[in-house]
């Protein structure tokens, strides 16, 4: 078999995205992932498919991504299980109110009017089961969710239709020049060449960077999530709210998603997390306060997936400041879903066209450089 145009290290959406993205142009993937396509982040995430509350280098980002999930069955051949019943982020508080305020207005100045605030009696209409002291909320209406473990497949399977290669099980042990050619070897004592490498390896991302002579301060963490059993339906945005930490929504089948990033253990070494009960006690009582409907539901099952956060909270993305013919996108600190579809369209312009139409100089992998080195 011919050896690829690209290889892609790490099987998450943004490594499948990228591969899709060069096929759709002719260019042959490979794509290695150590485990199996969607094993960590990309599979177990809580789904949000949001603009609401990104840094403001993000947002242009996380605009056209957006513009992309609402194509998101002509991109991949399935609906991914995207519903767009809008995001909102509670606020409990006049101060909170306030905040929203200043927000929406920060983002106005940019040209960006996406987000809005609405009062208590619009809040209500949106979400009528809300408790009764929340005042108003900050809301994103072209917002919504998704299912992560089957939008990652459906990138996968449509890029392998247009000619990438997927090999799972394939850990990568070492990364080293072969002329003009990157030669990628793994654990299983498979080698394999290109002259382009992209670094979408997610938590282990910065082992490889490491290789490429470009430390980078990555910490891992292991975001959770709970799920109830089912209850009659009552909800259709995604609820957030503003002073505390939550994500909370309904699937069709009547079970309910609770997460918003509070952190157990991960161990990446080993492929696995731990729960830290206390904050999913916290998770909890959030849901409690601001969902009274919710006391009697029964909580089946919480897990966490292993993430990998940067100290500045938004990811990298971008070619290699030391090596030529690399890439990165990695980093994406428990807000990556999203920006998935649009971040695969990013590497492959910078692949194939040597730039990007958007703004991405704030994720330039340089910015650590000091810090790295400092450590």
């Amino acid at each position: 078999m011919s050896e690829p145009d690209v290889i892609i290290v790490g099987g998450g959406l943004h490594g499948c995205s990228t591969a899709l993205h060069l096929a759709m142009r002719g260019v042959r993937a490979l794509v290695l992932e150590k485990d199996h396509i969607g094993r960590h982040a990309s599979g177990v995430n809580a789904g949000g498919v949001r603009q609401l509350g990104r840094h403001a280098a993000e947002v242009p980002l996380s605009v056209a991504s957006m513009a992309l999930w609402h194509g998101i069955r002509d991109l991949v051949d399935d609906d991914c299980g995207f519903e767009s019943h809008g995001q909102l982020k509670v606020a409990e508080t006049e101060a909170e109110l306030e905040s929203c305020r200043e927000r929406a207005a920060q983002l106005a100045a940019l040209g960006f009017t996406h987000e809005e605030v609405v009062d208590q009696a619009e809040l209500r209409r949106l979400v009528p089961s809300i408790a009764e002291h929340c005042l108003g909320a900050l809301v994103s209406r072209r917002d919504g969710a998704a299912i992560p473990y089957r939008t990652t497949f459906a990138f996968k399977r449509k890029a392998e239709s247009l000619g990438a290669r997927f090999h799972e099980g394939a850990a990568v042990a070492r990364v080293a020049r072969s002329g003009r050619n990157w030669r990628v070897e793994t654990a299983d004592g498979a080698a394999h060449e290109a002259p382009v490498l992209v670094n979408c390896a997610g938590a282990w991302a910065d082992r490889l960077a490491a290789q490429l002579g470009e430390p980078v301060p990555l910490e891992v963490i292991a975001p959770m999530l709970m799920i109830t059993a089912r209850v009659p339906p009552f909800l259709k945005p995604v609820v957030g709210a503003t002073g505390r930490t939550l994500s909370f929504k309904q699937f069709p089948n009547g079970t309910v998603l609770i997460g918003g990033g509070l952190l157990g253990r991960a161990y990446r070494d080993e492929n696995r997390t731990d729960l830290d009960f206390a904050k999913v006690t916290t998770n909890a009582r959030t849901v409690w306060d601001l969902f009274p409907i919710m006391r009697s539901a029964t909580i089946v099952r919480a897990w966490a997936g292993i993430e990998a956060r940067m100290p500045d909270d938004i990811p990298v993305i971008g070619p290699s400041g030391t090596e030529e013919g690399v890439f990165h996108a990695f980093g994406f600190s428990a807000h990556g879903f999203q920006l998935g579809p649009i971040v695969g369209r990013i590497t492959a312009d910078l692949i194939t066209r040597g730039a990007s139409d958007l703004p991405i100089d704030a994720f330039r992998i340089q910015r650590f450089r000091h810090t790295a080195a400092a450590a």
